[in-house]
């Protein structure tokens, strides 16, 4: 976990913003959180104070007919996505909760969640990546600048795209203070089809099948072990389907005899649909143990069974594989030797990975994300100096 002796919770921008300049002045380091629901993500930071936004909160701007949103960085992600229910609308990201994969009830915040730019089963659909669904922001840099980018409406052009450079960045670039989201309708009715699948491979060609049908599928997942709540045993392979009633089970029906090769196909329907994808979004089925390491690793659907076979051999890890294949989550050990493991299996298939949670120990030693390609990483330092000069902004987060 970040060490600082002190923590900070501005009321307002302003506040951030004196806060920097303090920092600046006395070169003291900070450790910028939320809540601190992702503070065993990537490296520990070694600061002398923590900068939390959680007194930055409130819905600022919300206009149900034109999509759109913006909160303070602060505000709770559960009490956005209360405010859309109540006129049928969603984050399209679909953003995850990973409290229980965190073993921690601290809430997630807007800032928090756009600052890790994580999506949930809904990445492989239309609305794409939550670093997408930024329209505009409002950040302090490491200068105690305030910058703005984007806007507060669809289309907008306001120079450099400033909104996916800080999406991601893990308030390494800039203390984020509002963002601007586009929204989603809340589809009427969902249901999911599951599939018992001989092995991994099959089940990624089932998640393909139905990618590529005209079906619309906005969930496709592969549970390694089954879900024994919901009675399935063995590799399954989940697709949802989303759409207004009337439509779904024409769809489902039609899907359903696609999927009929590759094994028995169940239908879950209504609240236990949901519930199942709630579970997927937030890596339950993984089933990770307080002790474990655990690792999220983005490679090509297909490689995906390469890969998560790769590390049951090496050792015996957990999985579960979201994205259609393409996102494999693992759970085991935190050693030196399974995280190398984690490591080249990575490299060997093309993808990238990232030590999502594991001891300060582990995370300390170890690469937490690939190395960058010489050419990036200079770009990434001149990035960082523009920025943050005098390194003040979650030093060490990232990269050691």
């Amino acid at each position: 976990m970040s060490v600082a002796t002190e923590a900070l919770a501005p009321a307002d921008e302003a506040g951030i913003v004196e806060a920097v300049r303090e920092a600046a002045a006395s070169r003291t380091p900070l450790a910028i959180e939320g809540h601190g629901s992702k503070r065993g993500m990537l490296r520990p930071v070694q600061a002398g104070r923590t900068l939390s936004t959680a007194g930055l909160t409130g819905i600022t701007l919300h206009k149900p007919a034109e999509l759109v949103l913006s909160a303070r960085a602060g505000t709770p992600v559960a009490e956005i996505e209360a405010a859309l229910a109540r006129h049928n609308q969603m984050l399209a990201a679909e953003p995850p909760d990973f409290s229980v994969l965190s073993g921690h009830d601290r809430p997630a915040t807007l800032g928090g969640m756009v600052a890790a730019s994580l999506s949930g089963p809904r990445r492989i659909a239309a609305s794409g990546a939550l670093r997408d669904q930024v329209l505009g922001l409002r950040a302090v840099t490491g200068r105690a600048e305030v910058i703005r980018s984007g806007g507060r409406v669809h289309k907008n052009v306001t120079g450099l795209d400033l909104c996916k450079l800080l999406a991601g960045s893990h308030g390494t670039l800039g203390v984020l203070t509002e963002i601007t989201l586009k929204l989603a309708p809340r589809p009427e009715a969902g249901l999911t089809l599951a599939v018992g699948v001989a092995d991994l491979a099959a089940g990624v060609a089932a998640l393909s099948t139905g990618l590529g049908s005209p079906f619309g599928v906005t969930g496709a997942a592969l549970l390694p072990r089954g879900m024994a709540e919901l009675g399935l045993s063995g590799p399954t392979a989940l697709l949802r389907l989303e759409d207004m009633a009337q439509f779904l089970p024409h769809r489902a029906g039609r899907l359903r005899q696609d999927l009929a090769g590759f094994g028995a196909v169940t239908l879950v329907e209504g609240e236990a649909s949901q519930a199942l994808w709630r579970a997927v979004r937030d890596a339950r089925p993984l089933q990770a143990a307080p002790e474990d390491a655990v690792w999220r690793l983005s490679v090509k659907p297909s490689a995906g069974p390469a890969v998560a076979r790769r590390l049951e051999e090496a050792f015996g890890a957990r999985m579960l594989l979201d994205w259609g294949g393409g996102l494999v989550w693992a759970a085991g050990p935190a050693t030196d030797a399974a995280h190398a493991a984690v490591m080249a299996a990575a490299q060997a298939a093309g993808g990238t990975f990232l030590l999502f949670r594991a001891p300060d120990s582990l995370r300390s030693a170890v690469p937490v994300l690939p190395e960058e390609p010489p050419a990036l990483a200079g770009i990434a330092a001149r990035v960082k100096a523009a920025m943050d000069p005098e390194g003040l902004l979650n030093p060490g987060r990232l990269r050691g």
